[in-house]
């Protein structure tokens, strides 16, 4: 026993010798993440002043750090190359004294004797060409003429909402828009522009049609291996950019000088101070869910593997299937993620985000987020993607997938139950839906009709993808048919319904926009679908070139009575609260199925002037039969108020009978007084 515990007391020695021993030669072993310190501070990133600019990096692990100042954002050597000194909570910093406007910048970290590659830092405002150095800027040297005094345009709610997805590209890049700032910010401030039949384009076209948000595909910097900003305008190149590079700068390839760093931004702010000054908001498309690059990503060459999720074997997660999936759940990628919104809330004035593959985020950040944001403006609009391209190490239960919305705070999900119900499978492309004669898809139409929430009468077991309300609200709910990824609606049904003619493709197509823009929730449109946009079958469009992407506004000639349809559809929806009920129990008070024995037939009442409705009742029908089918009306004298194309509040038929013919392929509203 004696011996044991000598050798016991001489094991403590050595462990202890050992320690101290380490501690004198500065060994010690790394930090996990978690272990990481947390900066406090709300001034990471450059800071300019007349006097001075005041650098902040987060990099925990850095044995030391440099920054390089340059005169151009590409070319040349440093004018200067000055290290940072370490601070508290993983931070270092640097003073830069007088005033250095116009300067470009890049920081370099050394880690394990080795010094990473020069980077922009993770909160650089402005940058270069193609996003390879930060620009020390006046960021209100860039604010147009009256930028002060921009305002968000009216909303009362969520549910008022009226969503129109578009790329910057595609709005101008065709001849016939008219648009002369051609693929640019400045082509979303142009107005008075028209096709060659003189039917108004661009913005006018928007006003037209009614819709309330511009939701644009992103336009923060993108990298340049996808669109390189110092090739000539005239250089063909194209990308939807989901690869992030700089999450806190506008994309440069949509300014008309990409290589002075304050231009971008005065432009991107010029485009949102002009559709708000024509009564339209603009919402973000935002990508945090993963970076363009892995090993060669700003957050990689600052503070390596942080910012992303990991494997079981140290390899990084790629939920995004895109190479990695970052890690909202850990305290400085939360705050970096809550940080970057609120900054374009506050110096670019946007109403809201479209958070891409949102489901890879977890719940909590996402809570954080919309109430940072919520308490600036409690308008601001939120919603993403409920789902993943792959798996993830966050358990299900942690993450802000569809099926966790209910739990989410202010923030809605895209419905693809609705969607898949109404056009067939995104994934299977010769299926049909509803609008195009599929039968037992009652169920899932009705599910998306009450905006995902519960209602007592419908059978969630036979609903297609959820067997259970998802939504607590329906503003949670996006009510949508098609957007940028997949087919566009008009080329869909052109596979799936080779033996219909065009005359009854053009049928379905609008009865699917009728079935988004009167149901509850808040109804979203892929640009052009109001003119049977096709991009010629293409299904993954991200990389094609303007002329499968772009806008033909010629289109809007050809098809005229359907853009009428879907903007009188519009005009509708906002003269009727009953179709944008804020709460679930008012829809479960005021919207009762009717009962109809045919498949592929739904068929409601909004009732007792449902949301303050002026009219008392109104039966909404929808038939994806090709043939007429007769449903018995409730009890009333019934005026048909919407019928084949034509849309007349005042009334185009009274009925005279307790029954009404619906023709095929087609949607109907009635009111009663």
């Amino acid at each position: 026993m004696r011996t044991i515990c000598i050798f016991s007391i001489l094991f403590v020695l050595v462990l202890l010798w050992t320690a101290c021993r380490g501690a004198k030669s500065g060994l010690s072993a790394p930090l996990t993440y978690d272990q990481y310190p947390v900066y406090t501070g709300k001034d990471l990133g450059m800071n300019w002043s007349p006097s001075a600019a005041v650098f902040k990096l987060w990099s925990p692990p850095a044995e030391a750090v440099q920054m390089h100042l340059y005169e151009r954002g590409s070319g040349g050597s440093p004018l200067q190359t000055l290290p940072l000194k370490k601070g508290k909570q993983g931070v270092w910093s640097i003073s830069l004294k007088g005033d250095m406007q116009g300067k470009y910048y890049t920081v370099q970290v050394r880690i394990g004797g080795q010094w990473l590659a020069e980077t922009p830092d993770p909160y650089a405002k402005a940058v270069g060409v193609n996003g390879r150095r930060g620009m020390i800027l006046d960021l209100s040297s860039t604010n147009p003429a009256g930028w002060a005094a921009d305002k968000r345009p009216p909303q009362a709610a969520f549910t008022d909402i009226i969503l129109y997805e578009l790329h910057v590209r595609d709005l101008s890049s065709h001849l016939s828009s008219g648009i002369r700032h051609s693929g640019k910010y400045l082509g979303l401030t142009e107005m008075g522009t028209t096709n060659a039949g003189d039917q108004s384009t661009g913005v006018d076209h928007l006003k037209e049609l009614g819709v309330t948000h511009l939701h644009l595909l992103p336009v923060f910097d993108y990298r340049h291996t996808s669109v390189d900003e110092s090739l000539p305008a005239q250089t063909p190149q194209y990308n939807w950019g989901y690869d992030p590079e700089n999450y806190n700068v506008p994309e440069g390839s949509y300014a008309t000088d990409a290589a002075d760093g304050a231009v971008r931004i005065r432009e991107f702010k010029q485009a949102i101070q002009a559709l708000h000054n024509n009564g339209i908001r603009v919402i973000m498309d935002v990508v945090y869910n993963h970076t363009g690059s892995t090993t060669e990503s700003v957050f990689n060459r600052v503070v390596p593997g942080y910012y992303y999720r990991q494997n079981a074997d140290g390899k990084y997660s790629d939920a995004s299937a895109c190479g990695n999936e970052t890690a909202s759940e850990r305290a400085m990628m939360r705050k970096y993620m809550i940080e970057s919104l609120r900054y374009w809330v506050q110096e670019y004035h946007i109403d809201g985000f479209r958070v891409d593959l949102m489901g890879i985020h977890d719940i909590e950040t996402m809570n954080l987020i919309s109430a940072d944001l919520h308490a600036i403006d409690p308008t601001i609009f939120i919603y993403g993607e409920g789902w993943t391209a792959g798996g993830s190490p966050l358990p299900d239960s942690l993450r802000a997938l569809k099926a966790n919305t209910h739990r989410l705070d202010r923030i809605a999900a895209f419905s693809d139950d609705f969607r898949d119900a109404l056009k067939g499978s995104v994934f299977k492309h010769e299926e049909r839906g509803f609008v195009s004669g599929r039968p037992d898809e009652e169920e899932s139409i009705k599910f998306g009709i009450v905006a995902s929430t519960m209602h007592p009468q419908v059978d969630y077991r036979k609903v297609n993808y959820s067997k259970a309300p998802w939504a607590k609200e329906p503003f949670q709910t996006i009510t949508y048919v098609d957007c940028h990824d997949n087919h566009t609606l008009w080329d869909r049904l052109a596979i799936s319904c080779q033996d219909a003619n065009e005359a009854e493709r053009i049928r379905m197509h609008k009865l699917a926009g009728a079935m988004v823009l009167i149901s509850q929730g808040v109804p979203f449109l892929h640009a052009g679908v109001e003119l049977l946009r096709s991009k010629q079958g293409v299904e993954n469009s991200f990389q094609s070139p303007d002329s499968i992407n772009r806008i033909d506004w010629n289109r809007k000639t050809q098809y005229v009575s359907v853009h009428n349809y879907f903007s009188r559809l519009i005009r509708l929806r906002k003269a009727h609260p009953a179709f944008r009920m804020p709460s679930a129990e008012l829809i479960r008070t005021h919207l009762k199925f009717l009962d109809v024995s045919d498949k592929n037939l739904v068929a409601y009442q909004l009732s007792n002037h449902a949301n303050g409705d002026r009219w008392k009742n109104i039966v909404v029908i929808f038939n994806g039969n090709k043939e007429t089918k007769t449903i018995q009306l409730p009890r009333g004298k019934w005026s048909v108020v919407m019928e084949g194309d034509e849309i007349d509040e005042q009334g185009i038929r009274v009925v005279m009978r307790p029954f009404v013919e619906l023709g095929g392929i087609s949607a109907m509203i009635l009111k009663e007084d």
